[in-house]
């Protein structure tokens, strides 16, 4: 009869595993108000231009769209959630603290930049956005 209540037991506590595992899988920032996150940024203003980094770490290029306006740049995409590789499950999660799911992050420009001539590179999870003012020879910085 023990032996018929331990297996209960074990089964129990596979199953709970189980649920706490998939409630890890929902994405919190869906609770969010808006549902979406803010990148960090660096901002720096040269004699050129301006040169804007962005932490984004883990984020595919083709999920960034960045929209550029000559006193605004809106950068918008996609994170998916870091999660363990392919076999690996994790028993119990010890801390979430990477933001995913959607973003969002509006930066204000102090200077009007050329639109047609911004450029950006995605380097070591960072995009390094470069904006040249209006009417600078060369690039942003």
């Amino acid at each position: 009869m023990d032996t018929l209540r331990t297996i209960r037991l074990r089964w129990l506590q596979g199953e709970l595993g189980e649920i706490a595992w998939q409630l890890t899988r929902i994405q919190t920032s869906k609770f969010a108000p808006g549902g979406v996150w803010r990148p960090a940024i660096n901002a720096y203003r040269c004699e050129r231009g301006m040169r804007i980094c962005v932490d984004l770490a883990g984020v595919d290029k083709t999920r960034i769209d960045l929209t550029a306006e000559p006193r605004r740049l809106l950068i918008r995409g996609f994170r998916q959630p870091p999660e363990p590789g392919a076999g690996e499950r994790p028993v119990q999660v010890l801390a979430m603290e990477i933001d995913y799911g959607p973003f969002e992050r509006e930066v204000p420009l102090p200077i009007s930049v050329e639109v047609e001539k911004i450029t950006a590179e995605q380097r070591n999870g960072l995009l390094w956005i470069s904006l040249p003012a209006q009417g600078a020879d060369g690039p942003g910085c």
